[in-house]
């Protein structure tokens, strides 16, 4: 193959050099000219100007760029506060007077502001924590309603917003490192188990919050600090929309890493069979609908990249979840993540035609059923 391509090539022959390098002469000879005159100008010119006139002190002008960078930082932190005043007035889940719930602000590793949230049980022992890591484009208040029902069963809560996410710091939908936000994970969990000590802590993460769950559970320092994840239909070998899109990512990530790429929005992609949570979704002024960025679709594709070779590696107890209707992400990636993973407690369950958003299916109550069993029977063993 590499062979056809060079051959394919045509080398610069002395034909092609002889009508380059008539140009480069024309060239050299017009930027001598140009150098003689701006040596004259600086010489006799400006020494001469400055004598005639009184020195006036003059303020080098702002460049374009800088201005430009500087009004898209203001619009970008209006876009911030904006967000995160609509984050304060999310529902929290229907208040039966069983559990309590806070709002605040964690600073994650390169001190952004991280919008988070937490709902307790008011009254009975409580038999653990769960951490909520949410999916791309949406919100940690999405699951408001999950909260609740792991509140009835005496367990605590805590979500946080991503980077770029619904009440967070960052540009709306722009992740410029998933590895930040596994590290931001990590840090929270962190604190929150300094807060609530001998209390089981779990991760929980969905489609790309699985992806960030399960890399960061893979470091030893926050596999130790959980009792097991639960993943919901996570973003496993995933495939770019097209072979070009991942040849060219890696090159646009860094040369315009928060363009965005239009052929890649998945928006139309059904992910529920529930008609209200599909328009409440993508009603909800949280939820990014708007094409995904280039940076962030590589983040994606590199951060799915690395777990798919190293699902021999994971042995944190872990329970994935996913529907065989799934046109997000790759329920036959769950199966091989299940198969291949070294963990000795581990399960999977694949439900029959369900879509990507499990905990938005008419069968939620279900699913959240499924996922509160997991963890007591994994409190059981321990």
């Amino acid at each position: 193959m590499s062979s056809s391509v060079v051959t394919g090539m045509e080398p610069l022959t002395s034909g092609a050099s002889n009508r380059i390098i008539p140009i480069l002469k024309t060239l050299k000879l017009s930027l001598f000219f140009i150098y003689t005159f701006f040596l004259s100008f600086l010489l006799f010119v400006l020494p001469r100007r400055r004598r005639l006139s009184s020195p006036v002190p003059v303020l080098p002008p702002s460049s374009p760029s800088k201005n430009m960078k500087r009004r898209w930082l203001v619009r970008e932190e209006e876009d911030t506060l904006r967000r995160r005043a609509l984050a304060e007035y999310v529902g929290m889940g229907r208040d039966d007077g069983w559990f309590r719930w806070n709002t605040f602000i964690f600073y994650g590793i390169r001190n952004n502001a991280l919008f988070c949230r937490s709902w307790f049980p008011v009254t009975g022992k409580l038999e653990g924590i769960l951490i909520i890591i949410h999916g791309l484009n949406e919100h940690s208040g999405r699951y408001a309603e999950f909260a609740r029902k792991l509140t009835s069963c005496h367990f605590g809560v805590y979500a946080m917003d991503w980077i770029g996410h619904g009440g967070s710091d960052g540009l709306h939908g722009y992740v410029p490192s998933l590895d930040h936000v596994v590290a931001d994970t990590g840090a929270f969990l962190e604190k929150i188990r300094s807060e609530n000590p001998g209390i089981p802590c779990f991760l929980f993460g969905h489609s790309t919050g699985g992806a960030v769950v399960l890399k960061a559970a893979s470091l030893p320092h926050i596999q130790m600090m959980v009792e097991g994840i639960i993943l919901t239909s996570p973003a496993l070998r995933v495939k770019p929309a097209h072979p070009i899109v991942g040849a060219v990512a890696p090159i646009f990530s860094l040369v315009a890493p928060r363009f965005q790429f239009k052929g890649a929005n998945k928006r139309g992609i059904p992910v529920s069979r529930d008609p209200a949570a599909m328009l409440a979704k993508y009603s909800d002024p949280l939820v990014y609908t708007g094409p995904i960025r280039v940076r962030t679709g590589h983040e994606i594709l590199r951060i799915s990249s690395y777990l798919t070779r190293n699902f021999k590696s994971v042995t944190v107890p872990f329970f994935v979840l996913h529907g065989t209707a799934d046109k997000v992400t790759d329920p036959l990636a769950s199966e091989d993540l299940y198969n291949m993973a070294a963990s000795e407690f581990k399960d999977i369950k694949l439900y029959d035609g369900f879509l990507h958003d499990l905990l938005f299916e008419p069968e939620h109550e279900e699913i959240a059923r499924d996922i509160i069993n997991w963890m007591e029977k994994r409190l059981f063993t321990i």
